[in-house]
């Protein structure tokens, strides 16, 4: 076979994996009786136990939580920092594995972001409960000491320290605290795919991140909003705001997408994302593609998947940006199958193709 015929059929296939529908995609996972729910993840996974205390955090107290868990699991935690904010705060990264330091041929790397919006603080309570059950549950239960095993976790609970230092809760902190110390919105710093020539300085935690995501070879990845309750999956932006911008691998972003809204309670669900809300979303199946959602340039998730062939979700984990107490311990009941399960999927996710 000719070089140009092999060339003639990629083009073929890549079409057609961009013209396959959504929600046909979505009609065969409810068709596939090994799909799972939030019920049988958590029958399959079984008692864990929890013992991070969830509230509010402070940048301050984050930092020592994770410096503790690294501490008290130094066989399986790896503490680092990938760069400072612009008001000079730490941007720290605890890694989990059974080799936590290196990269090593065969494990695939996994990363969660949180908190790219200072004033959006549900992601950075959730990603502290998730490094805790990971390492206190490791050799006790059977399927977190095998995710441990057999992925490398990268967890960075807050992107934009400088941003949640000025945040405050109730519905008037809608905005405040959402940029970082330059007044930035950082999921609009990075890199356009449709404009890649566009020379600019970013910011340095959007800088910090860039470097991180290129010096490891993620394979898969998420970052954890507030504001609505959707997976956001590329592209961002398109040509024309409100269709659908497809990816070359628009099925398995759709999967990915449904099988984590598949993972909680609810979010599957068809109707209006958050009651009450005057700007209130009615997304089918909990998910959305971005652009057909409202056009975002200069995204991380599009620059994760152009730019670092890392496949990127966006995950809105909640209505409210900044959560009480107490609806922090709901929101991580509601998401905690979902976040393992998603991780599992860097291992496993071929056996839907």
């Amino acid at each position: 076979m000719s070089n140009r015929i092999i060339y003639l059929f990629l083009i073929i296939v890549y079409l057609g994996e961009c013209e396959i529908d959504t929600n046909e995609i979505i009609r065969e996972l409810e068709n596939d009786n090994t799909m799972e729910n939030y019920t049988t993840i958590m029958q399959r996974i079984g008692y864990f136990n929890e013992t991070m205390q969830i509230k509010v955090h402070t940048n301050e107290e984050i930092l020592n939580e994770l410096t503790s868990l690294h501490e008290k699991y130094p066989h399986i935690t790896y503490l680092y920092e990938i760069g400072k904010s612009l008001q000079g705060r730490p941007l720290i990264v605890l890694a989990i594995g059974k080799n936590p330091m290196k990269h090593l041929p065969g494990i695939p790397e996994f990363k969660y972001v949180a908190n790219i919006h200072g004033n959006e603080i549900s992601g950075r309570e959730l990603l502290l409960c998730l490094a805790n059950i990971l390492v206190i549950n490791y050799g006790k239960n059977e399927v977190l000491t095998r995710l441990v095993n057999r992925t490398r976790i990268h967890l960075l609970p807050t992107m934009n320290p400088d941003g949640f230092s000025v945040a405050i809760p109730g519905k008037y902190g809608w905005l405040q605290g959402r940029t970082n110390a330059a007044n930035v919105d950082l999921n609009r710093d990075f890199p356009q795919r449709l404009n890649p020539a566009m020379i600019r300085n970013v910011q340095p935690e959007t800088s910090a991140v860039m470097r991180w995501t290129r010096s490891i070879p993620f394979v898969l990845s998420a970052n954890l909003h507030d504001g609505s309750l959707v997976v956001n999956f590329p592209y961002d932006d398109g040509k024309i705001e409100g269709i659908e911008a497809k990816t070359g691998d628009h099925k398995l972003f759709v999967v990915l997408s449904y099988l984590y809204a598949r993972a909680h309670h609810y979010m599957w669900k068809k109707g209006p994302r958050c009651i009450n809300q005057h700007d209130d979303d009615s997304l089918d199946e909990g998910i959305t593609n971005g652009n057909k959602w409202y056009r975002v340039s200069g995204g991380m998730q599009d620059w994760n998947y152009v730019f670092a062939n890392c496949f990127e979700l966006t995950i809105e984990m909640n209505c409210v940006k900044y959560s009480s107490d107490e609806q922090l311990k709901q929101i991580w009941n509601e998401h905690k199958f979902a976040l393992i399960s998603f991780i599992e999927k860097v291992n496993t996710l071929t056996i839907w193709f």
